[in-house]
């Protein structure tokens, strides 16, 4: 293990009782909405799919045709899941999605009996894969400190990325959004280009996710 990542774990180790008021949201929301973009606190179905048209643009020509590993990191419910399932790149792939909220996982295995798809709760990815999605993941943090907050957000990724064999994209919403809301995170992309840059890869692309509030950064190895 790295210097960088035992650190990037003694931080999420530290950050566990940051996440139980997150935590507790997003048990609570998936008791009353279930399989729903309210769940995760979308605004709505339509900007969950744009999100998700954005990320995938991750994928590579060749890996566009399937044969491949995905991990969903805050999968949720499995909705990334369901936007992938009839598509070319989910011929012969795996999927697993990790999330923190049980009640989340439960709902998830209910609802999606794809042999394609293994959900699982946890704080990091415990198995390798090819391409790594974070979507919305980081954004709720309910009055966290941001410097602590962001810590957690860079020593997620850094485990991520160490269980990641070709690329990772995660969301986060933009410090210069038009609409501010309480106890969500608003993110300075260049803190976290710069980040990925220095700790993870040096190939990092931006992606102004305009008219969402969010950007969107690819990192491959």
């Amino acid at each position: 293990m790295t210097e960088t990542l035992a650190q990037a774990f003694e931080t999420l180790n530290r950050s566990r009782s940051m996440l139980e008021p997150v935590l507790r949201a997003f048990d609570a929301r998936i008791k009353q909405y279930g399989s729903d973009p309210r769940s995760a606190f979308w605004r709505n179905a339509e900007w969950q799919r744009r999100r998700y048209d954005i990320l995938s643009g991750l994928f590579s020509e060749e890996d566009r045709k399937g044969g491949i590993t995905i991990t969903d990191f805050g999968c949720g419910y499995g909705a990334f899941f369901d936007y992938l399932k009839d598509r070319p790149v989910m011929e012969g792939s795996r999927y697993t999605g990790i999330d923190i909220s049980g009640a989340m996982i439960d709902q998830a295995q209910a609802s999606i009996m794809d042999p394609r798809a293994t959900f699982q709760r946890h704080l990091i990815a415990t198995e390798a894969a090819d391409y790594t999605f974070v979507c919305g993941t980081y954004n709720m943090n309910l009055g966290a400190d941001e410097g602590e907050w962001a810590d957690y957000v860079k020593a997620s990724l850094s485990q991520l990325w160490s269980k990641t064999t070709k690329a990772l994209a995660f969301n986060m919403l933009r410090s210069d959004a038009p609409e501010k809301y309480q106890s969500l995170y608003y993110a300075d992309a260049k803190e976290f280009m710069d980040y990925c840059r220095d700790k993870l890869s040096p190939d990092v692309n931006y992606s102004n996710d305009s008219p969402l509030p969010d950007w969107t950064i690819f990192v491959r190895r």
